[in-house]
């Protein structure tokens, strides 16, 4: 019990002296592209750390499953995301002003791995997902305040 005095003061001076977000990114489709890029790496690493300059604190995504999460809850996901690679595709962006949105299609690909059968699962396509991100201009940097994805069906052959 004495202990927990000390964690949190711990707790406390990491964050403080945190790398803060980054600032001043330009508003245009291009930044919105390239943060869309750099979710998909923190998902792959799970690095919160970069994900949470990217979620503005009153975030709140709709998953393919219908549910909805908001921030703490995006970011708990994000560090037990399951290995995976997301090729990100069909992306298109618009910029409003400080309001922008973007488009694309999340191609999930297995990483070096066994899947269920013991069988090499590497560059197998998990799933893909259509993904609409909206992002507000604050503070010098885009932050995303809600975000949507709808899983695609599985193609038949």
């Amino acid at each position: 019990m004495k202990h927990i005095p000390w964690l949190c003061l711990l707790i406390l001076c990491s964050r403080a002296f945190a790398a803060p977000c980054p600032a001043g990114q330009t508003k245009d489709a291009a930044a919105l592209v390239q943060i869309e890029q750099a979710w998909a790496r923190a998902l792959e690493h799970h690095d919160t750390a970069a994900l949470g300059c990217i979620l503005a604190d009153e975030f709140e995504d709709a998953g393919p499953d219908g549910q909805l999460a908001d921030r703490a809850a995006t970011l708990d996901r994000a560090a037990r995301h399951p290995p995976m690679h997301h090729e990100l595709s069909e992306m298109r962006a618009q910029v409003h002003g400080d309001f922008g949105y973007i488009r694309g299609l999340a191609t999930a690909i297995a990483v070096p791995g066994k899947d269920a059968q013991g069988k090499d699962a590497q560059g197998k396509v998990l799933a893909k997902v259509r993904f609409t991100d909206i992002y507000v201009y604050r503070d010098g940097r885009w932050q995303a305040v809600a975000a949507h994805e709808s899983l695609l069906p599985a193609k038949t052959n």
